[in-house]
């Protein structure tokens, strides 16, 4: 008997978990980090490129096929392989994180509003936090995660900026080889800061979680 024939699922139909980390990644926190760090230092970070997004891609990618071929998540698996008093401090450490994360992502988007209307940033961060817990808790992630999918749309709005902005591309190229920075504290907060935003501990997490 001949297999059955299957019909090919569209391109976007494949899109998944690795589209919806990705754009995660891109959260509130990190844009504020962004804009701050080219704010203060113009193009002179860019360079910060060529090691954030490798690693990013590298670490997402292993943390998708642990959990795709495991079929269990970054927690279960150290399980498998790691004394429990590692794992504990492991999870420790992730939910310390965590808190940090959301409470800057929450901050952010507070301070954000706050720009566009006006008004008490900090009542609109309590907002945002009430709803996205209730969202949480009274909304099955499987309901709504087809619909993280297409709100990734929203990152089209930095191509927009591209061709919105005038870049001189030269200077562009220039800072990125040859970036002036004085070694500074504040240089090094803002480097570890955009390293931190960028790779962030809870991706790994999720994907392996989405990937199972």
């Amino acid at each position: 008997m001949d297999p059955p024939v299957t019909t090919p699922q569209p391109w976007f139909k494949k899109l998944g978990p690795g589209l919806i980390t990705g754009a995660a990644d891109d959260d509130p926190s990190g844009i504020a980090t962004y804009s701050q760090a080219g704010a203060q230092f113009g193009l002179n970070l860019l360079w910060t490129m060529f090691f954030t997004y490798p690693l990013m891609v590298g670490i997402q990618m292993v943390s998708a096929r642990i959990g795709r071929v495991t079929g269990m998540g970054l927690a279960e698996n150290i399980c498998q392989y790691f004394p429990r008093w590692l794992v504990y401090a492991v999870v420790v450490l992730l939910l310390v994180a965590n808190i940090i994360n959301i409470a800057a992502d929450i901050s952010a988007m507070g301070d954000a509003l706050a720009i566009l209307i006006g008004g008490p940033g900090r009542l609109y961060a309590a907002g945002f936090g009430v709803i996205s817990l209730l969202l949480q808790i009274f909304i099955p992630y499987s309901r709504y995660v087809r619909f993280l999918k297409w709100l990734t749309l929203a990152l089209l709005a930095y191509v927009a900026v591209v061709f919105a902005v005038r870049i001189s591309w030269s200077q562009v190229g220039m800072a990125i080889v040859l970036p002036e920075l004085s070694w500074n504290p504040e240089t090094i907060t803002t480097i570890v800061a955009v390293f931190g935003t960028t790779i962030s501990p809870y991706l790994f997490f999720w994907q392996a979680s989405q990937e199972v």
